[in-house]
């Protein structure tokens, strides 16, 4: 019952029923990632789509299948050996918005002050 709520009100957690009907009726599925991420293609067309497994996050899907969600590679991951290139690097969920996004030095979000530099700024004050 909860599944079929969340389906109903809630597009972030997994599919809606929108796209549990397009999937079932138009979908053919394609793979399933490290991440338990499933993907499907349409039978007689050129969409792609993914259903994630846990909350809807784009950052979750890995280089493979990113590429072939995009439409740069023609083959998906799970029909070749794909291995990530020396230079690329492991995936590393979207922090944006919680304690451990990246606050840079000087940030109102950190405690250290920003740092003083030659020239810095003075404000005009009137009345100088």
């Amino acid at each position: 019952m909860k599944t079929l709520l969340l389906e109903l009100f809630t597009w972030w957690n997994g599919q809606t029923m929108g796209t549990r009907f397009f999937t079932w009726r138009k979908g053919e599925f394609v793979g399933e990632d490290e991440l338990g991420n499933k993907y499907y293609k349409e039978r007689a067309g050129k969409k792609r789509w993914v259903i994630y497994k846990n909350l809807a996050e784009a950052s979750t899907i890995p280089p493979g299948w990113h590429g072939w969600m995009h439409h740069r590679v023609d083959t998906p991951p799970v029909d070749e050996t794909y291995h990530a290139k020396h230079w690329q690097k492991p995936h590393e969920p979207n922090y944006t918005g919680t304690p451990q996004a990246y606050r840079p030095h000087g940030s109102i979000l950190t405690p250290e002050k920003r740092p003083e530099v030659s020239g810095d700024y003075e404000a005009w004050t009137p009345g100088n």
